[in-house]
């Protein structure tokens, strides 16, 4: 068991040191330009070409997607201006309505009418019976 402990903590300082260095900051440059030289292999012509068609799609990708917002703008404006003439359209047929009723009561007809020499009858109809039966 004690060599196993031995161990443990043989590793534990390790890797205290380790840390140390790293808060120290003489692994950090190191790092940094292992984060340059990495960055720059990315961005080489070599990696570009490689990797043009999926580049390509994402640029298209872009595209696709501000297209689809100013389509979705579109149609959000169009169905706002039918709303409105839909609503102008209910308050129009409305008022026609209103007014087709009004006139259509049988005082308003006989005001309608009376210069045309028409008048209302005073007497009931009569029922006209076929006298040749």
């Amino acid at each position: 068991m004690s060599e196993a402990g031995e161990k443990i903590e043989s590793t534990s300082a390790a890797a205290e040191s380790e840390e140390s260095t790293d808060v120290a900051g003489k692994s950090a440059p190191s790092k940094n330009k292992e984060g340059k030289i990495r960055l720059r292999q990315l961005l080489s012509y070599r990696w570009i070409m490689k990797n043009m068609f999926f580049l390509l799609f994402l640029a298209s990708l872009a595209v696709i997607y501000i297209y689809n917002g100013h389509y979705a703008d579109k149609v959000v404006r169009d169905i706002n201006r039918t709303n409105k003439e839909l609503k102008e359209l209910q308050y129009e047929y409305k008022t026609l309505k209103s007014e087709v009723m009004f006139r259509s009561k049988q005082s308003e007809l006989a005001k309608a009418v009376g210069p045309f020499g028409l008048k209302e009858l005073t007497a009931p109809p009569f029922i006209l019976t076929d006298s040749t039966k």
